[in-house]
């Protein structure tokens, strides 16, 4: 089963979905996540640039490797993974690569002008990939209230 993640209390509400589905199975679960390409904007020069890209690398995997400690502690298999790029263009290219039987990530269910006007990730993941796919829709308010327990 591959999980996209991307950092925020949203996506990490798949996990306890993650958790349900795996019990009792022998599954591989991978943890991913993307980082975009262009490097968060900083002054100076391009070695600065560089650095803030390799710092947040390993930021992103150790934030990988907490989840995943916590995972493994239910006796499953977890892989971590971190790409560089567009987020639903690697969440594809990482489901070619690793062929789960499954992909599973939250989505905001924006639809109509918000959708039009931000994009969806889950959409271009859905409309590209062979892999099944299985959206668990969070409203926007149940995540907050989450964050501030």
């Amino acid at each position: 089963m591959l999980v996209p993640l991307d950092g925020s209390p949203l996506a990490e509400a798949i996990l306890p979905l993650v958790a349900t589905l795996a019990h009792g199975q022998e599954l591989e679960i991978g943890l991913l996540r993307v980082i975009p390409s262009t490097p968060p904007p900083v002054s100076g020069d391009t070695i600065q640039a560089v650095d803030v890209m390799a710092r947040l690398r390993v930021e992103v995997e150790a934030y990988l490797a907490g989840l995943a400690e916590s995972l493994a502690a239910a006796d499953w298999t977890v892989l971590t993974a971190v790409r560089v790029g567009d987020a639903a263009t690697e969440i594809v290219a990482a489901a070619r690569e690793y062929d789960p039987d499954l992909i599973a990530m939250t989505t905001h269910g924006r639809s109509g002008l918000q959708r039009l006007l931000f994009g969806s990730v889950a959409e271009a993941v859905l409309r590209t990939t062979p892999v099944p796919v299985l959206f668990h829709r969070i409203a926007t308010e149940a995540t907050s209230e989450r964050r501030a327990a």
